[in-house]
């Protein structure tokens, strides 16, 4: 199955040349995002090179513009014109490669109706959080008083080490008709760029609109249960001569001593995940305080799934499951791992093929973040 990770499922398709690739949509409803899956070659190898995070972006971008905020784009803010009394569907994508982002619209509460191509019940917030290549259908009500008001998105981060980008990127709402603008106008109040708390307030709450249109199937039975440890870890440098902590390398989990499992590890084909057809799955995505406790996009190719549950701390297999909502889970297919928690789904494999799941942060990958099912 072709489906974009080059030298995973295919090879990179080469300049000047054509691809063509058929695609099915089966119960997939609201917006869902196509994209290359290609490294920033640039920013990787300067990752690569140095063991650091690469460095941070200039700014982030609204429909491919800074905002007002940053002088070289003021003229080019993007502008969102409303008419009051109408409402709105804004389909929001977090096209970013490296950053969960907080996006919120001043004075303006958004209803989310949908993500990764799913419905879920309304659910009417003063913000969301959205991680990179997730999608989310938001209902605006233009309902405010005649003026212009930011929409803007700025970064989430926990990470103690690494930089982040702390720049704010705007866009403006403004309503038709005859009126004095505020100026500037009004921002929109955000969570601390460190607030988990305010992310799974948001996160936690999704649920599937699970109405005899759209109901939940969710496995009840399972055939195969998998644990995933989801860590940044790091590797010696002689000489200390890395720019990561302590003159390390930053990379995934350490190999262990004596692993778990025995195989040609020098091999061109290192195992993959197989899975029966028609199985059913759970895994459970553990994260870990090692060099850094963080969040964790996590995305898998091929399937969307149930997101069960969630937790902080370790997963306790026996009393963590009598907790999971097997009614009206929503269905996803890039998960928000809270910082040193734990998150659960399960699908049914039933779409052949090789699949590609990985952590959703472009850089992470490099350090072998990812795993094929």
């Amino acid at each position: 199955m072709d489906d974009g990770p080059e030298y995973i499922t295919q090879c990179p398709i080469q300049l000047w040349s054509k691809f063509s690739q058929k695609i099915i949509l089966s119960s997939e409803e609201g917006t869902l995002w196509w994209h290359a899956h290609s490294d920033v070659n640039a920013v990787r190898d300067e990752g690569l090179a140095t063991g650091a995070d690469p460095n941070i972006s200039d700014s982030f971008l609204i429909n491919g513009q800074p905002g007002d905020l940053h002088p070289c784009s003021k003229s080019g803010t993007f502008k969102l014109t409303v008419d009051h009394g109408k409402t709105y569907l804004l389909r929001i994508i977090n096209a970013a490669l490296q950053e969960a982002l907080f996006f919120s619209i001043a004075k303006h509460k958004m209803t989310v109706v949908g993500t990764d191509g799913s419905y879920t019940k309304p659910l009417t917030r003063d913000y969301i959080i959205i991680s990179p290549g997730q999608t989310f259908d938001v209902i605006l009500e233009a309902n405010q008083r005649l003026n212009h008001y930011y929409m803007a998105a700025r970064v989430y981060s926990v990470a103690p080490i690494g930089n982040y980008d702390n720049t704010t990127t705007t866009a403006i709402v403004q309503y038709r008709g005859y009126y004095t603008s505020s100026s500037p106008p009004s921002l929109p109040h955000f969570p601390g760029y460190n607030d988990t708390n305010a992310s799974v307030h948001f996160t936690g709450r999704l649920r599937s609109l699970g109405d005899a249109e759209h109901p939940c199937n969710v496995p009840l039975s399972m055939s195969t249960k998998l644990i995933y440890i989801i860590s940044m870890n790091t590797i010696p440098c002689a000489d200390n001569s890395c720019t990561g902590p302590n003159g390390t390398q930053f990379s995934a989990n350490k190999f262990p001593s004596i692993p778990k499992m025995v195989y040609d590890f020098t091999s061109e084909y290192p195992p993959l995940e197989v899975l029966e057809y028609n199985s059913t799955v759970e895994i459970v995505f553990q994260g870990t305080n090692l060099v850094a406790g963080t969040h964790h996009p996590m995305h898998l190719h091929g399937y969307d799934f149930y997101v069960v549950g969630w937790g902080f701390g370790n997963f306790d297999k026996k009393r963590d499951p009598l907790r999971y909502n097997l009614v009206d889970p929503p269905i996803q297919n890039t998960i928000f791992i809270p910082t040193n928690g734990w998150v659960a789904v399960r699908f049914k494999a039933s779409n052949p093929g090789v699949w590609f799941m990985h952590r959703h942060l472009e850089r992470h990958p490099t350090w072998g973040m990812d795993t094929c099912s």
